[in-house]
Formats: structure tokens, C-alpha cells, sequence
């Protein structure tokens, strides 16, 4: 039986609103009295009329007149002077509600001067990493979307995950060729950090057992346990490196995990080394080559112990991971060439003359190769080369007799330089698979090394760091001066940064080889050191970490930290942040505190750094961190498992 609806009542009528006619004589001649009145008396006979009004009418002069007393100010200025008003606004929330009040303002506001004005008051112009970051990803992107914009041409360009910066807001206004976004950058920086200090998102968390269980004898199928590794084969993790898109992991069970660093998600498990895996280096796909093609001009070795290339056995498909093959196309996944520097006009932190620091998170520039690559090494006395993409293993080196220690990669060279037990440094050809050079002169295991341009630095147990050139292999400087085993080093091109079982930290000249400064503080040995172009940061086994400044030659302590309750076992910083991670269970993430407004109070300018929060749930212990602009993976241990999270706080 259809369902006939209820019909739908009247409208009530409208309550009487009073109607002004000009057909009214009446009106119409006061009007035209009221106007042909000088003003004086004009405002007489207002006064009068006022007089006699009642309160309603009173109401109704109001709520008539208020509307026509406004006035836009920025409106009524010439729109230069209406920028330079809005340049003196420092909070960008303010800016973006501002652009709310009307659509002159919302116009008035996409301007990018004011938005650049906001970069540089927020410290964002001294940080280059930002802007090529930045970069790539907006180049990554573009290519994705104009791959599909014939169908999604009326889509919004810009989709912003805050309230106050949301497409109702402010509108971006479409650039030419070569302009820099600055406000879509500024906006992206803004949600980046404030993701920081409050709380990322966990993207996964991996969980697997220390140590494996025994087999079970009644299991048909299962082999039995090796005998005398014991602790070897537990899945504690001995080293870390990560970039923007991959977290490779090197583990004491001879496996090397790779994760993807957007989505958490365990990609790819390396298998190939015969025992421990200590040190790994991640080879970012593109990048631009550091002197010349190093296809045509391939790297030339020591003639007395070069190996022979291993390119030409190569697949077709690991010819073109490596860079050999020329099939590129990276132009994706680097800045284009001739792209101006945004803040050219502002002072920027100068690059050493030898050439670019290395990542304190492990992983280096490429060379223009297509995929990402993993160099490893470890007990086996080997450095094996992976494709990430594949998972396969490229290349097998061989030529240390013992332990591989430590390693690094050049950036957009395919140099990799590996110290081991053995007392050498050895400089390998990743790309075509072979050793350059040996170079000798320490005396005792070498346990660390930095790199910066084609400059090397060993630290070793022999209470003595050496100063190398790849190119030709010579030792530069000897550095003397430590009375114990030395454990950590790092390099930026200008200054040398030593620490060790002796408690001191030493500063050396790269170019002369000099002490500088010999730096107390702990009492315990440093095991963790970072060079910023103004700071030097310390972690110990005594749990506290040190800020020096690096202004001057005074060296001066600027914060003392007592950061954790057992031994540093992870450090590392940036323009803004310090996080460190410690035996106590204990991630802690601490914020630079700007010294002035504007520019001029860019973290590092002998900042204190002020404690914001604890990065994870407390374990029982960590191993190691690293974090990327937008990815941190912590490694810890909880309730007898290898744990790892990686936190993702990208806008």
C-alpha cells in the first residue's frame, strides 16, 4: 500500500520589516533639506533627531551605522605598504587566519615575500638539507601527478593536513618556472616539526627473538643448531643507516633487514655473510657524480694491489642498479640542474674545500645510479654489495683477514672505505667490484672512521688517528696525543673530532694536523661523537652528553646533560633537534632553544638545548637510533626480543 506523505504546512510570514519609499513627498523634502544644510547644522539637527529617538530606534541606528564605519585598512594602503605591515608578523598562525578575513587578504597573503620573510625569521634559510630535501620530494611528486592530471586536472594542487592552513585559507598561487614555493614550504617545515614535539606516527613495529630457540629433535625436518656460535647467532643489532626512503639494519645473526622508511614495512632480508654483520653503509639511488662520469672514467687504484673488476660477469639488470648501464632517468629523484639557491641572499654555512661531510645516519649521496645499494661487512671478512630493489647480492669483496669494523661510502663517488681488525684501511671500487687501494700504517685494530670529500679519518686502537687522501692513498697527519684505545671520530672537512677509553675528547686542525683543544668532562669512555659547523656533541658511557661551542678557540662547554642513567649508545642532532638513546631503555628527544629572534638565532649559536619528551615506551634497553627529516627507527630490546619501531613524521 503506497505511503502517502503529510502535506507540507505554509511558511509562517515573515515578521513586518518597516518599508522605505522614495514615493514618500514627505521624506523625500526633509532628504533634500537635510542636504542642501552646512554641516554644522547638519550635526545640529542629527543631535536633535537623536534626542527624541527611542531605545529601538536607537538600536536600529546602531546596527545601521556600525556596518558603515568600517574600514579595511590594508585595502586603503598601497599593497607595498600593506606587505611590509604584514612582514612584521611573526606567528604564521596569525598569517593564515588572516586569510580568512577576506578575499583582498587571502589575495594579499599568497604573496611568497611574506613567506619567505617567515623562513628566514624561522631559521629554515641556513638549512640547506631542508630545501634539497624538499626538493626531491616535490620533483618526485610532480612526476607521479602529471602522469595522471588529464583525469584529475580539477583536483586541488595542494592538500594540507592543518586547520589553519586549510584550502578554505590561504590559496597558493600557481608559479612559474623556477620559483621556489616558499610558503608551501614553510608549511610543510611548520607540521614537520610539530609532529616532532608532540608525537609521530607509528608506522610498524617488528619483533623477533634474541635467540633462536633449540631445535626440537622429534621435529622431522629441522637441522640442528650450530655448534660454538652461541651468542653469535642472536639477532642483536650492530649497525644502522637510513635515508628518505629505506632503513637497513645489520644484525649479529649475519642477516641485514631492510625496511621501507614510508611504510615501516620489511621489504627485504639480505642473506649472504658467513657470520656477524658490524657495519652497514646505504648508497641512495640518483645523485649527481663528484668529478666526472664515473662510467667513461672509472676510479684508477693502487697498481700494486688493485683487483680486477667483476662488472663484466654482471646481469644486465645489476649492470644498471650499479650505474654501469645507461639507463638513468633520475631526474625525479634529484634537483634539477640550475635551480637557484631560494636564500642565496642569506648567510649560509659554507661547504669544507675537500668536499661534503658524510650523514651521521649512515647513508651517502649516489652517483647517479637507478637503485638504492647496501654495502655490509662483518666477521667473514667481507663487504658484499646488495640491490635493495632485488634484494640480490652484487658484488662479494674480499681482502681484510679479519673483522670488518667499520665503513663508509663517499658521497657521488662509488668509493667505499672499510677499517677492520686487521690494522687497514682498504678503499674498494663498488661499482665495478674491486680493491683500489690498501692503506697501512696503523698498528692496532682500526674501530671507526669518517669521511668528507677525499679526505678519510681512522680512529684506532693504537691510541692514534690518521688522516688519509683516497685518491692517491698517502697519510696526511698522524695524530697523537690519546693515551688509550681510541672508539669514535668524526670529520667535517675542517676540524677532527677524536674520543676514547681515556675519558678526553681532542679537537685537531685537518689541515695541519694540530690539537686544538683537549676537552674533559667525562668519566668514562666517549663512545659517541657529532660535528655541527658551530657545535660539538658528546655522549659517554656515563650516560651524560656534552655540547662544546666550536666559536673561537676557547672550545667551551655550553650544556652539560644528564641524559641517561647507563651508557650513550645512540646520538645524533641537526639544526633543531638532539636525540639521544641509552642502556636505561630511554630514547629522549631535546629541542635547541633559539638564542634571538630572526635569523641570527639559528640553532647551534651556542643554543641550550631544553628537554621536550621521551621518543618510545621505556625497554630495557637501545641499541641504537638514526633518524632521517621525517623517519626515526629506534632499535631496543624488550622482554628478551629485538625490537624495532620506525616513526614516521612526515606532513
Amino acid at each position: 500500500m503506497p505511503i502517502i506523505p503529510p502535506p507540507t504546512p505554509a511558511p509562517s510570514p515573515p515578521p513586518h520589516q518597516p518599508s522605505f519609499r522614495r514615493s514618500d513627498q514627505e521624506s523625500f523634502t526633509h532628504l533634500t533639506n537635510f542636504a542642501s544644510l552646512s554641516p554644522a547644522a547638519r550635526q545640529r539637527q542629527l543631535h536633535a533627531l537623536i534626542q527624541e529617538c527611542t531605545p529601538s530606534e536607537l538600536l536600529f541606528l546602531s546596527t545601521t551605522i556600525a556596518p558603515l564605519l568600517k574600514r579595511d585598512f590594508l585595502r586603503a594602503l598601497p599593497p607595498e605598504v600593506s606587505l611590509y605591515i604584514l612582514s612584521f608578523i611573526d606567528d604564521p598562525r596569525t598569517l593564515s587566519r588572516a586569510a580568512l578575513v577576506s578575499k583582498y587578504w587571502n589575495g594579499l597573503l599568497k604573496d611568497e615575500y611574506l613567506w619567505k620573510t617567515m623562513c628566514i625569521r624561522h631559521g629554515l634559510s641556513r638549512d640547506a638539507d631542508a630545501v634539497e630535501s624538499y626538493r626531491r620530494e616535490q620533483l618526485l611528486e610532480d612526476t607521479v601527478v602529471s602522469g595522471s592530471s588529464a583525469s584529475t586536472s580539477s583536483a586541488p594542487a595542494d592538500a594540507s593536513h592543518s586547520a589553519l592552513f586549510s584550502p578554505r585559507g590561504l590559496q597558493p598561487p600557481r608559479l612559474e618556472n623556477g620559483d621556489f614555493p616558499y610558503r608551501k614550504f614553510f608549511v610543510h617545515e611548520y607540521i614537520r616539526t610539530s609532529k616532532w614535539l608532540t608525537q609521530g606516527k607509528l608506522l610498524r613495529t617488528h619483533r623477533a627473538w634474541l635467540h633462536p630457540h633449540p631445535p626440537d629433535p622429534n621435529m622431522p625436518g629441522q637441522l640442528p643448531q650450530d655448534v660454538g656460535q652461541g651468542q653469535a647467532n642472536s639477532a642483536i643489532p650492530t649497525s644502522i643507516a637510513i635515508d628518505a626512503r629505506w632503513v637497513v639494519v645489520g644484525l649479529a645473526n649475519s642477516r641485514i633487514h631492510v625496511f621501507s622508511a614510508r611504510t615501516g614495512v620489511l621489504s627485504r632480508t639480505l642473506i649472504g655473510h658467513d657470520a656477524g654483520v658490524w657495519a652497514v653503509a646505504l648508497v641512495s639511488e640518483g645523485g649527481t657524480p663528484v668529478g666526472g662520469d664515473t662510467v667513461r672514467y672509472p676510479c684508477e687504484g693502487d697498481p700494486r694491489v688493485a683487483g680486477v673488476p667483476q662488472d663484466e660477469a654482471l646481469p644486465p639488470a645489476l649492470r644498471t642498479a650499479v650505474g654501469l648501464d645507461g639507463v638513468h632517468g633520475l631526474s625525479r629523484t634529484r634537483p634539477q640542474k640550475g635551480m637557484p639557491d631560494p636564500f642565496a641572499d642569506e648567510g649560509k654555512v659554507k661547504q669544507p674545500p675537500t668536499g661534503k661531510p658524510s650523514y651521521p645516519g649512515g647513508a651517502s649521496d649516489g652517483w647517479g645510479q637507478p637503485s638504492a645499494l647496501v654495502v655490509s661487512g662483518g666477521c667473514d671478512k667481507e663487504l658484499r654489495i646488495w640491490d635493495v630493489k632485488s634484494g640480490y647480492c652484487i658484488y662479494t669483496l674480499r681482502g681484510h683477514t679479519s673483522t670488518v669494523r667499520c665503513l663508509k661510502v663517499l658521497h657521488g663517488r662509488p668509493l667505499a672505505v672499510s677499517g677492520s681488525r686487521d690494522r687497514t684501511v682498504r678503499v674498494w671500487d663498488v661499482q665495478r667490484g674491486r680493491l683500489l687501494r690498501v692503506l697501512e700504517g696503523h698498528t692496532q685494530s682500526v674501530r671507526c672512521l669518517d669521511v668528507c670529500g677525499n679526505r678519510i679519518v681512522s680512529g684506532s686502537y693504537d691510541c692514534t688517528c690518521r688522516i688519509w687522501d683516497v685518491d692517491t692513498g698517502a697519510c696526511l697527519h698522524v695524530l697523537r696525543g690519546h693515551y688509550h684505545q681510541i672508539y669514535t671520530v668524526a670529520f667535517d672537512g675542517v676540524r677532527i673530532a677524536s674520543g676514547g677509553l681515556d675519558t678526553t675528547v681532542r679537537v685537531w686542525d685537518a689541515a695541519t694536523g694540530a690539537c686544538l683543544a683537549l676537552l674533559q668532562g667525562h668519566t668514562a669512555l666517549v663512545c659517541q661523537l657529532q660535528l655541527t659547523p658551530s657545535m660539538l656533541v658528546t655522549g659517554g658511557s656515563d650516560g651524560r652528553v656534552i655540547t662544546f661551542t666550536l666559536r673561537g678557540s676557547t672550545f667551551a662547554v655550553v650544556q652539560r646533560l644528564a641524559a641517561h642513567d647507563s651508557s650513550v649508545s645512540g646520538l645524533q642532532l641537526d639544526e633543531r633537534f638532539l636525540v639521544t638513546s641509552g642502556n636505561d631503555g630511554r630514547v629522549r628527544l631535546y629541542e635547541f632553544e633559539r638564542g634571538g629572534s630572526g635569523a641570527d638565532g639559528a640553532a647551534g649559536d651556542d643554543a641550550q638545548c631544553r628537554f621536550v619528551r621521551d621518543m618510545c615506551e621505556p625497554s630495557e634497553s637501545v641499541w641504537k637510533v638514526a633518524y632521517t627529516r621525517e623517519t626515526c627507527a629506534i632499535l631496543s630490546k624488550k622482554f628478551g626480543k629485538m625490537v624495532v619501531e620506525i616513526w614516521s613524521f612526515k606532513p
